[in-house]
Order: C-alpha cells, then structure tokens, then sequence
C-alpha cells in the first residue's frame, strides 16, 4: 500500500522537489491577498494575513520538529524551524543566521522575495508586510519553540537608503521574564484540525542519508544530504503547511465575510494552482502529455498528504481521471479540495492547465462516494486564468534555485 505520494520519486527528485514546495506555500498569499485587498482593503488584508499565519505557523512548526527530531527549545531551534517553513522559503527568502548562545541570536535576510513584491506597490504596503504582518507573525512562529521567545528588529524596511542590504535584520532573545502574548482567537480550530493531528509514517534511521536535524545548526539545508524517507516525510509535511496555512486563511476571511468566504477560497485556490503545477513540471522535467499531467496531479500540495485527501490518479488511453472522495479529514477541514467540484471546477482547470494550456475538464461526475473528472487535450491553448496571472506578477513565480554547495554548521560566538 502507498502510504505517500511522494514515494513514487528519487531520492534527487525528491531533493529537487522539496525546496519547491516550500517556495508554492509561501506563494499562496501572493493569490489569496489580492482578493482580500479586494474584498477588504490594504489594512483588512493585513488582519487576514496576521491571523493566518498566527493559527498556523505555530502547528505546522511543531509538527516539522517532531518530525526531524530537533525538538528541543533554544534559538539554533527556532533558526531551524525557519529553514523548514513555507514563511521562508531558501533562497527566496535568503536568511542569514548568527548565534550568540542558546538564548541569544540574529537572523538577516540577504534577499527578501516578498519585499521586491510589496515594494513597488509603494511604502504603505512595505510597512503593512514589514511591520504590522511581521511583528505577531516572526513572534508567533517562535513562541512555537519556546513560549518566552522574542523576534525584534535591528532595521527593516522602508529601506534607507533604496538599496539598503541585508535588507533587515533581527534578534531573537528567550527570557523567563518576557510573558507571552494571549492565545489567538480561534487557536483550537486550527491546531484541532484533521491537518494538524495527522499522523504521518516515521522516518526510516536506516535509509541511506540523513534522517534527521537533530545535529548542529547548518547556514543552509542541502536537501541531497538527507534520506529518501525523511525527503518524502519533509514533502508530506510541507505540504500539510499549505492546508493548515489555508485553514487559517479561511478561518480568518469567514470570520469577516462568511457570505463571501468560499468565493474568496476557491479564487486564492486557482491562483497557486496553476502556478504550481508549473513549477513542479519544470523542477522535475516532465513532458505535458497525459502521463506528465497524472505525475504532477499526484504531487500536487493540493491533494497531499494521500492519507489526509485520499485523491486517487490514473491514466486512461488519451485521459487522465482523478477521483475525489465526500468524505476524507481534508473534507472535514474544508480545505481546498472541498473548493473544487464538478459545478466549480476553476481550481482543477487551472491546476491541469500548468502542465499544458491545452488541458481541459472533458466531462465531470459525482455519486454517493464522491466526484470524478475526465481531463484531456483540447485542439487549442486555453487563455490563463486571472487569478493565476495575479499569482504570477510575484517575483517568485519565475525564481530558480542555485546550488550552494556544502552548508557550514553554524556554532556559538562567545
């Protein structure tokens, strides 16, 4: 029995792919605020944001530490944390870590992908991201470590001058005396979701590789360096990251807007679909034909882990039919594949269309068990959707990884 998608790839495909979708869950707000600015405002979008990733970051976090064993309660452990989250992606979103002692730290990012997004929508939305985003969020992902855990800035944007690098820098202080902040409204609905409480398969200690974090702090992850089971268990676990950032996301917006809320989903839903299925067809050199277009569908972040969305794939002389079950604990949190049905199929279309535009929904069905889609080539390219050509105005749409070669533990300074 298949217990991950994922244990279809390499272990280098898996290297390949895990980064990726780091990349496509912090691509998600690029398609999700642009409707909330809409529905919203800038200052409403920016209460969506704060929320989202303030229910979300602190499961997701544990989670990925439980995982990987380094479970412990210092800064090296919440600079870890950080190289395992889809809020900083490597690379794209470059942070640079210092140690000074377990309580004591700085981190800096030498690029800041989201930055080069805002900052061209002027200082007002620099400052929504910079500060009034970052401020609870930086914190909230912290307090997941340890609940006496302070991220405050050195300088940040607005930059001054224009050019300013890096372009911010923070510390990280854990003092008994600092009192946490309260507990977030509707806390429980995320970390008590199907999502959060997953149990996925361990980590395998005897596969070639490394099987875990437990070891020194690293200036970067070389994902080639780590085994296939625990690359597969990382690809599972990033990719529940994007469901629970989407719990909180549509937590959030249903709080402000129920009536519109399942609207303002199923758009933020199309927006990084197509944009990752693209990215995960072109990381791994795949082809745009049927067999391409299963390959991708089965790695999709949308229908993943396999146990949490029960999809089911398969290729049949010119098609590609997926199957999506009612019931399923994504069904229950009313995550992104309960947005996409045979009356609301925008999701799925722009999902096949970033393996080949010329991909369409041929004929969909529902019964009692759930619904199935038909999916095969159309004559003609069909146009983009305009939410994914939102998602694609982001910078990191288009960024590629570099190879940095070995990554460097990271000591204390005394």
């Amino acid at each position: 029995m298949v217990i991950s998608s994922f244990d279809r790839l390499s272990r280098a495909q898996l290297a390949t792919l895990v980064p990726e979708l780091l990349l496509c869950g912090h691509l998600i707000d690029r398609s999700g605020m642009a409707h909330s600015i809409g529905a919203f405002g800038r200052e409403g979008m920016a209460a969506v944001a704060i929320e989202e990733w303030q229910l979300a970051s602190p499961v997701y976090t544990r989670r990925m530490r439980r995982a990987l064993d380094f479970d412990g309660d210092d800064v090296p452990t919440i600079f870890k944390g950080l190289q395992l989250d889809i809020g900083a992606p490597p690379q794209f979103m470059d942070f640079r870590f210092r140690v000074e002692d377990r309580d004591h730290g700085e981190f800096w990012l030498d690029h800041c992908g989201a930055l080069a997004d805002v900052e061209p929508l002027g200082e007002e939305f620099v400052v929504s991201m910079c500060h009034d985003i970052e401020d609870p969020t930086f914190d909230a992902t912290a307090l997941a470590t340890n609940p006496h855990a302070q991220v405050r800035p050195i300088h940040r944007p607005p930059r001054q001058p224009a050019d300013r690098k890096p372009v911010c820098a923070w510390t990280v202080i854990i003092d008994p005396t600092h009192i946490p902040p309260p507990t977030p409204p509707n806390a429980e609905v995320v970390a008590n979701s199907r999502a959060a409480l997953l149990e996925l398969a361990p980590i395998d200690k005897d596969d070639p590789g490394q099987s875990d974090y437990a070891g020194p702090l690293l200036s970067d992850l070389r994902f080639a360096d780590f085994s296939k089971s625990a690359l597969v268990r990382m690809a599972d676990e990033v990719c529940l990251q994007h469901h629970l950032l989407t719990i909180g996301f549509m937590t959030a917006v249903r709080a402000r807007s129920a009536d519109t809320a399942t609207d303002i989903g199923r758009k933020q839903f199309t927006g990084i679909a197509g944009i990752t299925s693209e990215r995960i067809r072109n990381a791994l050199g795949l082809g745009d034909d049927p067999t391409a277009l299963a390959a991708v569908l089965r790695l999709h972040p949308a229908w993943n882990p396999l146990p949490y969305s029960k999809l089911d794939v398969s290729v049949a002389d010119d098609a590609v039919q997926l199957r999506v079950p009612w019931h399923s604990d994504a069904s229950t949190d009313r995550t992104w594949p309960t947005l996409t049905d045979p009356e609301h199929l925008a999701p799925l279309e722009a999902m096949v269309r970033g393996v080949n535009p010329r991909f369409g929904v041929r004929s969909a069905a529902a019964d009692e068990h759930g619904w199935t889609a038909e999916i095969a080539l159309a004559a003609a390219p069909f146009k983009e959707a305009t939410e994914v050509a939102i998602t694609r105005i982001s910078t990191g749409a288009a960024f590629t990884f570099t190879d940095r070669g070995i990554p460097l533990p990271l000591t204390v300074i005394h």
